[in-house]
């Protein structure tokens, strides 16, 4: 009867999700979650974010089911994981980005990051970040054009640097008001415009218990408390103003709720979730108070991404040692 019941056993790879969710219905969650981000962004930037958009899914998807086919593996684009790569990877990268550049991340991410290593669950990296990664590196000067609000009008101008680029360049002064960034009404990345419309989905995703708030919170508030020391200490503008500057600009809010979130590449205990949200937030100042490049959201979180096994096995460990001394003293 015990031999039955152990061959009856099958232990898939990550995510494991104790709830009656399954992938593909996650995952749609996520994508609703990221609509009020899209339709800022589109308001901001006009109808080039729809096409990217959707030539990232589309070939996120294409990619996913070519490779399943040529391997000769059961077809998973169902799951919609894939789907969601996409997006993300359309919201990292500037509206202005030419498409075939786009779907160079999507190969990245899908069949370099995700598929070679085995599919959903078995990836060491979030494929949209490594994705952004490798473009940024390849094609800078893409990367890093910047196309203006359509509601903004500039003579002879129709790119400008992102507010954490005007920062770098040490001109406070210039710097966008922190209800301009609030609102999205800014230059930058698809899905980095709007702080509001990625805290209403961020805030959606907790409700539902797609995701657990403590990556998130532990993330933008180290991002927070390290502002206002750094700009309390040095006198270079309002600490506080500068605080709430750095949790709005960039990356952040996208970052903490939607890629250092992920399942697969982030720690499974909740304290494990907690060191990985301070570390994102650590190395992202680090980066944009003293690096050469003004956002560290992406390097941060691949960072931290290597530093998952690590975490996951100082927490179990610690769990399972803790567990057996408490029941010893019993």
């Amino acid at each position: 009867m015990e031999r039955q019941a152990y061959n009856n056993l099958t232990v898939a790879s990550a995510p494991h999700l104790v709830t009656s969710l399954d992938t593909t219905r996650t995952m749609g969650y996520v994508v609703l979650a990221l609509v009020p981000s899209f339709l800022v962004s589109t308001y901001v930037f006009g109808w080039k974010v729809i096409l990217l958009t959707a030539v990232c899914v589309i070939a996120s998807v294409g990619f996913e089911y070519l490779y399943n086919v040529i391997a000769h593996k059961r077809q998973t684009v169902q799951d919609l994981s894939a789907a969601v790569t996409g997006v993300l990877i359309a919201f990292n990268v500037p509206s202005s980005l030419p498409v075939w550049m786009a779907v160079v991340g999507c190969f990245v991410a899908i069949v370099i990051v995700k598929q070679l290593y085995g599919g959903l669950g078995k990836n060491v990296a979030n494929p949209a970040i490594v994705a952004r990664i490798v473009l940024f590196v390849s094609f800078a000067t893409q990367m890093t054009s910047w196309p203006l609000p359509v509601t903004v009008k500039v003579a002879d101008a129709t790119t400008g640097p992102t507010p954490l680029g005007v920062l770098a360049e040490g001109s406070v002064k210039d710097l966008p008001s922190n209800m301009e960034m609030f609102l999205g009404f800014i230059g930058g990345s698809l899905g980095e415009v709007s702080a509001i419309a990625l805290i209403i989905g961020g805030v959606f995703l907790i409700v539902k218990k797609i995701i657990l708030p403590h990556t998130p919170i532990a993330f933008i508030g180290t991002v927070f408390v390290i502002a206002l020391i750094y700009y309390g200490f040095s006198g270079n503008g309002n600490a506080l103003q500068m605080a709430i500057f750095h949790i709005c600009a960039g990356g952040v809010m996208l970052g903490a709720f939607f890629m250092a979130t992920d399942y697969v590449t982030t720690p499974i205990m909740p304290k494990g979730k907690i060191v990985f949200g301070i570390g994102c937030g650590i190395i992202t100042m680090a980066i944009r108070l003293w690096g050469a490049y003004p956002e560290g959201v992406s390097f941060s979180i691949l960072l931290m991404n290597i530093m998952t096994p690590l975490i996951d096995n100082f927490f179990i460990k610690r769990n399972v040692v803790g567990g057996v001394k408490k029941n010893a003293k019993k």
